[in-house]
């Protein structure tokens, strides 16, 4: 049987390093994403399971398969993987860090620039009631040169964005749980702020923190009650650093202008009060969907397979 399954088709840059290094595959060819009981299933006798952040890796699945050596994991988040209990059971776990930042960075952008000028309202217009003509007050947004960028989280992604932004003349404002360099934080021209500070501050909220036990939630109904009723909320993190009931409440009462989200908390569901929402945009999780950065993913995890197989050094181990 297969040495690696894999649980999604991934990038053909991928399949091919395992082919090329010799290494026997199997690839989860189903319809839709694929059920805990397919999973275990076909994991019994692999030493390496290649997974995308959609697969939810948990304990059952993990006894299923005893030669496990490594869980690869297609994405920079790893929220759908025991890791604690992989670890007891001695198996690694990997993720795809720091090369689908630019793409992702790319979408929180396009999402500011969207929301803010009101693109994606005014497309539906089109397509829709049309429109009379040109008219002086028609269709109005904010400009984003001189509003405050707030980022929540200055890692790799929350740097491109800040970059990226500070060229429409924004200024920038970031917090997370410790203060960046000030060498990070010149590169940004941004200044460190605390949470709270940020969310009176900001006219732009972008999410960029990871998910753990301290930002589940990070934004509820006490967070979004500092901000501006002029500022708009933009996550591309995970779903759960918003508590969503809570944003859709706030939307609906006019309590913020706005909100862009990419990730949801019961993904891929959404709530449909949400489509009712003209200052709502939804995507579907394409953040770092680039084909330059899924293709860099796809050798990341090809290549810690073809380690694991052959006993060599392992990168980007989180466990």
């Amino acid at each position: 049987m297969a040495k690696v399954y894999l649980s999604a088709k991934l990038p053909t840059v991928a399949t091919e390093l395992l082919q090329k290094a010799g290494i026997d595959f199997a690839v989860y060819d189903g319809d839709g994403l694929i059920t805990t009981a397919e999973l275990i299933k076909n994991v019994h006798d692999c030493q390496v399971l290649i997974t995308p952040l959609s697969t939810q890796v948990n304990q059952a699945v993990i006894n299923a398969a005893p030669q496990l050596k490594l869980i690869a994991n297609f994405g920079a988040g790893f929220n759908n993987i025991d890791v604690k209990y992989a670890r007891e059971r001695g198996i690694d776990v990997t993720n795809t860090p720091f090369v689908s930042s630019t793409a992702t960075a790319e979408v929180a952008c396009g999402l500011i620039i969207a929301l803010m000028r009101r693109i994606v309202e005014g497309d539906h217009r089109m397509r829709t009631i049309g429109f009379d003509g040109w008219a002086p007050l028609f269709f109005l947004g904010p400009e984003l040169a001189g509003k405050t960028l707030g980022i929540v989280g200055l890692g790799s992604i929350g740097q491109a964005v800040a970059k990226r932004m500070h060229a429409f003349n924004m200024k920038v404002i970031y917090t997370q749980r410790h203060q960046a360099s000030p060498a990070v934080e010149a590169a940004c021209s941004a200044g460190y702020v605390s949470l709270d500070e940020l969310l009176k501050q900001a006219d732009v909220v972008t999410l960029h923190c990871p998910l753990t036990d301290e930002t589940h939630h990070m934004i509820d109904s006490a967070q979004l009650a500092e901000m501006k009723k002029t500022a708009v909320l933009v996550n591309c993190a995970r779903g759960p650093v918003i508590n969503e009931a809570a944003v859709l409440t706030a939307l609906q009462k006019k309590d913020i202008a706005g909100a862009a989200l990419d990730v949801y908390e019961r993904e891929p569901e959404v709530d449909d009060q949400y489509k009712k929402l003209n200052n709502v945009i939804l995507t579907p999780h394409i953040g770092n969907a680039s084909i330059e950065a899924r293709d860099a993913m796809g050798k990341i995890v090809a290549n810690n397979a073809i380690a694991a197989i052959k006993g060599t050094t392992i990168k980007y181990i989180i466990n």
